[in-house]
């Protein structure tokens, strides 16, 4: 134990806090737009549950994964049409193609239902609404997805589990902190909810991008390249600022237009 508690070990496990923190706000984002399909008095509590279960089933992936990274790594199906297509697929790619497929899959719904005539009337018809448990379900799923880049960003950093362990807990317990901020600033300002869904859209292109990478897939002898995580915080960071810059014009046209139709009116 007393090999634990070393300087080296504590740096590390800051560093991974640290990583986890910036991983996991993708993570985050989805948690508090998918919390916002159950009904309003058990937002908040379905939130902390998620995570809570997320916590626990992520330290049982970590030392899964300890244990058996070579069974994640190693493909179970290879096909190879030259020219063509050609791919070998393990688990770990498996997991992430399906979550980004799922992910763009569940933004594009919510983009669609917010366009729709009937979400004007917000969810007071309940018939949007889902249940907690499948709320819950889909919340702990997908942070395990989420789960797969940042543990194995972990293992490159150290190989003591605890060390590992304990980050994971500290930031999952900030997590259930900051998921009702999140909530709570969306809930307030709905236009920014458009953009989260876009940038969760975006978070599935790159689990899409970053699977098919681990799966070694190409196309017409084009091979499928990760989106960089330098690039995906470049487009978000490009998205905020078109939104603000737009909301600020949109409120001086609304502005200069009063101003018109009062002078029109004097």
């Amino acid at each position: 134990m007393a090999d634990l508690l070393t300087l080296d070990n504590f740096f590390t496990f800051l560093m991974l806090t640290v990583l986890q923190a910036v991983l996991g706000f993708d993570n985050l984002l989805y948690i508090s737009i998918e919390s916002k399909r159950v009904a309003i008095d058990k937002q908040a509590m379905v939130r902390k549950v998620g995570i809570g279960l997320a916590i626990v089933l992520r330290l049982v992936l970590l030392f899964a994964i300890m244990s058996a990274i070579s069974y994640f790594q190693t493909p179970f199906v290879s096909f190879h049409v030259t020219g063509i297509v050609e791919g070998d697929v393990n688990v770990h790619a498996l997991i992430v193609l399906l979550g980004g497929v799922f992910i763009m899959y569940t933004a594009f719904k919510e983009i669609m239902h917010m366009l729709s005539i009937d979400d004007l009337e917000g969810h007071a018809s309940g018939k949007s609404l889902r249940s907690v448990g499948k709320a819950i379900f889909w919340i702990v799923a997908m942070n395990l997805i989420f789960s797969f880049d940042s543990i194995l960003s972990a293992m490159a950093l150290t190989n003591v589990f605890w060390v590992m362990a304990a980050a994971v807990v500290v930031s999952g317990i900030g997590m259930i902190f900051l998921a009702d901020t999140v909530s709570n600033f969306l809930q307030k300002n709905r236009m920014y909810e458009v953009l989260g869904l876009f940038v969760l859209f975006i978070v599935g292109i790159m689990l899409i991008s970053e699977g098919g990478h681990l799966a070694h897939l190409s196309f017409f002898g084009f091979h499928i390249e990760p989106m960089a995580k330098s690039t995906f915080y470049f487009v978000l960071a490009v998205l905020v600022v078109v939104d603000i810059v737009q909301g600020r014009y949109q409120k001086k046209l609304i502005a200069q237009r009063n101003a018109e139709m009062n002078n029109t009116n004097a």
